[in-house]
């Protein structure tokens, strides 16, 4: 549980990060996956916190951070990091969304109450009030920006500023976080964005994908050169928990670590996008290496919380040995609870593109 937990969260940083280049930035060959990008921050912000609260067992306790607040608390922190960062989320959704919102409410059933609820029952709309949506709208991605890498670098700096553990305390520890967070919101964007256009046999839009995968491949670059120039420090020092820490890369993690987290899926999309970037190819070429390089990352983000999280972990605070672990499949933090968890924020996107378009113009583009 603890792996997925700055693993939803940097999905959420990506996403918005996304999302904010179009609303902000004005990348216009953003726009396909711009609504989608903001739905899927906000989703996998709502879930952010569950792998947490199930690995606490009491959460009922995690109130008190609000009930009782401890401002020196590290984990109190995220707290208001976090409550701040979902309320912003949600007012940006409902200013950009709300024209979609009006148009539901005027419908019939189940969701049409519910946009009407979202609407506050109020369903007055006109060209002055839609110039208002789009400013306020502008303004709210603006502040989230900041807010975005704050939450995500956060979460780096709880792993980092554990003094007595040597594999997580270090000063890039909350940078290679952010950098990585980014990475695995673009490539879960990419991902998912391919998917449903294959499900709903929408047309993909190509440039909006080439536009994202160098966005990828930049981001991509930085996070990997972090946290290998984070290795190479270390084993430059010579420290005395270099010894502890070499013997956990090149045995207790060295499949992990050193083959899949870097040589497989660190590589291989490296070289893909670097293909995709620079060299001319058709849609249909460009679109594949694109999504293998999407998924790969998304594997490679995985890989490299799981290294962190639990390589940290498996070291004596000694230094006097090893223990070893992986996950049941049917324990409480087993693999099946795990999949539940990761599923439900892409079932909550399936219900919100149900009751507002998060792919306003994919029928348009099929129908072409």
């Amino acid at each position: 549980m603890i792996v997925l937990y700055p693993y939803i969260t940097g999905l959420v940083a990506g996403a918005f990060i996304v999302s904010s280049l179009y609303h902000v930035f004005g990348r216009e060959a953003l726009q396909p996956v711009a609504r989608f990008s903001l739905a899927a921050a906000f989703v996998f912000l709502l879930f952010a916190p569950l792998p947490l609260l199930i690995h606490l067992g009491r959460p009922e306790r995690a109130f008190s951070i609000m009930i009782t607040p401890n401002f020196s608390s590290a984990m109190a922190g995220f707290g208001f990091i976090y409550t701040s960062y979902l309320i912003l989320v949600v007012l940006e959704i409902w200013f950009v969304m709300r024209s979609d919102f009006i148009q539901r409410a005027k419908g019939a059933g189940l969701g049409a109450l519910i946009a009407r609820t979202i609407l506050l029952f109020n369903l007055h709309e006109d060209d002055a009030t839609r110039r208002a949506d789009h400013k306020i709208a502008k303004v709210l991605a603006g502040i989230g920006i900041p807010m975005a890498c704050l939450l995500h670098g956060y979460v780096g700096f709880l792993f980092g500023s554990i003094k007595a553990n040597p594999w997580w305390s270090t000063p890039l520890m909350m940078v290679i976080f952010l950098f990585s967070a980014i990475v695995s919101g673009i490539s879960v964007l990419i991902f998912h964005y391919f998917v449903v256009s294959w499900v709903n046999r929408w047309k993909v839009d190509s440039d909006c994908v080439r536009l994202m995968s160098k966005y990828l491949w930049g981001f991509m670059i930085v996070a990997v050169s972090l946290e290998l120039l984070e290795l190479m420090s270390a084993a430059y020092q010579q420290t005395h928990e270099w010894e502890v820490i070499h013997t956990l890369v090149s045995k207790h993690l060295f499949v992990s670590y050193v083959i899949l987290q870097f040589l497989v899926f660190s590589l291989i999309p490296f070289f893909l996008l670097a293909f995709n970037s620079l060299a001319r190819s058709t849609d249909r070429v460009s679109n594949a290496i694109s999504w293998t390089a999407a998924t790969m990352l998304l594997c490679q983000v995985l890989l490299m919380r799981w290294n962190v999280v639990i390589g940290g972990q498996i070291m004596s605070k000694s230094f006097r040995g090893f223990t070893s672990y992986f996950p049941g499949l049917w324990e409480k933090e087993g693999l099946v609870t795990a999949i539940v968890v990761f599923t439900l924020p892409f079932v909550l996107l399936y219900l919100f593109h149900r009751l507002v378009p998060l792919f306003p113009d994919a029928k348009k583009r099929s129908a072409a």
